[in-house]
């Protein structure tokens, strides 16, 4: 997902004034705490906390002498040491989790356990989540547990960005991909351009399958490892709701086997029967 220089300033998660004096500094290069405080408006009693704090984070370097300079980082390095930063807090954060691990399972499981008692197996067939960054995490995960398959259903796939580093590291780990997408005949206008562009990207991937589906769609949603055992799978979807905006609708998630396969073969129909190929592979 290419991104602007500016996303890069949000992606590191500095301050307003963090990002002003960055960015200022990669432009005046070596220079003291009061000249960039004049430079940049940077009120005096706030520039060193600013400046030591991107110290700290490994963007900024510090120049001895009377007084110090400091000094930017290449852009090169700054997002280097960045990915570098993040990855240190996810060790400790890791760290954390499993030096607490035994002692929550203790306490906790047989908590849980009991109260699972009483749940109906209906109970259990699904839970919920908002549409939007909850079921785009939620779809991502469904990628990321993925070993065998991963179907998707869609009108349009406008969610494609969101998901394309799970789907592509799906992909990569040899996940078999199928997507099915509603006719552009059965689209707005809006939505069929939207399409347009997801189905061109989708040719760069010659692995995946792409159709589309000659009726309208009652769901759409992603499925992963559904088995006529039924005893593998895991879905995400959501009934098709013209009239209901999508900050008011909820996306279900089930890890039902056998409603997983049932999904499946509803896929599989339309794909074979009433589906026809993008004609972009």
């Amino acid at each position: 997902m290419a991104t602007g220089s500016d996303d890069v300033f949000d992606l590191l998660g500095l301050t307003e004034y963090e990002e002003t004096a960055l960015t200022e500094l990669i432009q005046l290069g070596q220079t003291t705490a009061p000249n960039l405080a004049e430079a940049t408006g940077i009120p005096k009693a706030r520039i060193y906390g600013v400046l030591d704090a991107l110290s700290d984070r490994g963007f900024v370097k510090v120049i001895p002498g009377r007084p110090k300079e400091y000094q930017s980082k290449s852009p090169e390095t700054i997002l280097d040491r960045a990915v570098e930063n993040q990855r240190q807090s996810y060790e400790e954060f890791e760290t954390a989790i499993e030096q607490c691990r035994d002692a929550f399972l203790s306490e906790y499981g047989p908590r849980y356990e009991r109260a699972s008692e009483n749940i109906s197996p209906a109970a259990e067939l699904f839970y919920v989540v908002d549409v939007g960054e909850p079921s785009e995490r939620e779809t991502r995960r469904v990628y990321e547990q993925a070993t065998e398959e991963v179907v998707v259903i869609s009108k349009s796939f406008e969610y494609f960005e969101a998901v394309r580093p799970a789907f592509e590291a799906a992909r990569d780990r040899g996940v078999a991909i199928s997507i099915l997408l509603l006719h552009p005949d059965h689209l707005t206008p809006e939505n069929r351009a939207t399409q347009r562009e997801i189905v061109a990207e989708l040719d760069a991937y010659p692995e995946v399958e792409v159709r589309f589906s000659d009726e309208q769609l009652p769901w759409r949603g992603t499925l992963a490892d559904p088995s006529m055992d039924y005893d593998t799978g895991t879905a995400i979807l959501l009934v098709q709701e013209d009239e209901v905006p999508n900050h008011m609708r909820q996306a279900a998630i089930t890890e039902n086997g056998a409603f997983v396969a049932g999904l499946k073969r509803y896929a599989d129909l339309v794909w074979e029967y009433e589906s026809e190929p993008t004609n972009l592979k």
